[in-house]
């Protein structure tokens, strides 16, 4: 799975936002998270469109969570900007079949999208702006730096 900037620059602006007591500019949000304001207002307005986020005009106006941070998960912004988290050639996992040797491969597809909605559909944006992980996937990252941290620099992807 790859983890497009598009994404990763909306959790980050929607954590912003999930901090904020009120309206937040895209200026205010670019600068905080050191983003490029032309592509953030970008996503601002996908967000929007998919009522993720809400924007107010005016002086008084910017942009704020269309729900409550504690029920936005991770797992809707991925969706909303980049489609179903984990797909084959956009076929359904469901209707997928492999013939011989690689007829279990379907299986590991269906494992892999289990265990990205197990993370991303757990983790809320009020979780990330709060710093306050559940303890699985602060347990899921370790392991994996753990893991990391012994192989030789060359292969730690």
């Amino acid at each position: 799975m790859r983890i497009s900037a598009k994404v990763d620059y909306a959790i980050r602006a929607m954590a912003e936002m999930a901090i904020a007591d009120e309206p937040i500019t895209a200026q205010e949000i670019a600068a905080a998270q050191d983003l490029p304001l032309r592509y953030l207002l970008g996503i601002l307005g996908d967000l929007r469109r998919t009522r993720l986020v809400q924007s107010q005009r005016g002086p008084e106006g910017g942009f704020s969570l269309a729900r409550p941070a504690d029920q936005i998960a991770l797992a809707d912004v991925f969706r909303a900007l980049d489609g179903p988290l984990a797909e084959v050639h956009d076929l359904s996992l469901t209707t997928l079949e492999y013939k011989g040797p690689a007829s279990d491969l379907r299986t590991v597809w269906l494992a892999v999208r289990a265990s990205l909605r197990r993370v991303l559909e757990t983790v809320t944006l009020a979780d990330v702006a709060a710093g306050n992980l559940p303890a699985d996937v602060l347990g899921l990252a370790e392991e994996y730096e753990l893991a990391v941290a012994d192989r030789p620099p060359s292969s730690r992807h």
